[in-house]
């Protein structure tokens, strides 16, 4: 036998025993056992982040309801210093005239918090405010709302529950 490398004929024989056979060397794939605990593994992360992405989208439906709210009760009250009054109260929802004020593709349909923009004229007993008509989302989450922008309280403040939803009063 000739030596290779400076081998020694005993140290080739062994070299080749251990390394002829393509099958003995060849990766060692996952174990059931592994893949499992992979899975657990992963499936704890998802518990996990599942609430806080859930904790996440309700707050950000939050904030954009009560950023849409300031901008529309800031549109109604340019308008009345504008003109001088209210825009009147409609059948529901955000009268046209306001269209030059803010955008009805916006306020002409659904709130962030579920249910319809409602223009509220002479309505519940207040002057003026902008509402939230049946909405769709919890107390809990209008209690929130009511945090962000006044007392916390929904019967106090200029943000109350009203009928069948909520209203930001512009005016008493």
């Amino acid at each position: 036998m000739v030596c290779v490398y400076g081998w020694s004929p005993v140290r080739q024989l062994d070299f080749m025993k251990t390394h002829s056979n393509p099958i003995s060397h060849s990766p060692r794939g996952f174990t059931l056992v592994e893949i499992m605990i992979v899975v657990v593994i992963i499936g704890l992360l998802a518990t996990l982040a599942v609430p806080a992405f859930a904790r996440v989208r309700d707050q950000s439906r939050i904030t954009t309801f009560v950023s849409d709210l300031r901008t529309g009760a800031q549109a109604f009250e340019t308008y009345a210093m504008e003109q001088g009054t209210w825009p009147p109260d409609g059948s529901g929802g955000v009268p046209n005239v306001m269209r030059n004020y803010l955008s009805l593709d916006k306020f002409g349909g659904a709130t962030p918090l579920g249910g319809q923009w409602d223009w509220d004229e002479g309505v519940f007993g207040y002057t003026a405010g902008l509402s939230a008509d049946f909405p769709t989302a919890d107390a809990a989450t209008f209690q929130q709302v009511d945090a962000a922008i006044d007392d916390g309280d929904l019967s106090t403040g200029n943000f109350r529950e009203r009928t069948n939803g909520y209203i930001y009063v512009l005016e008493f």
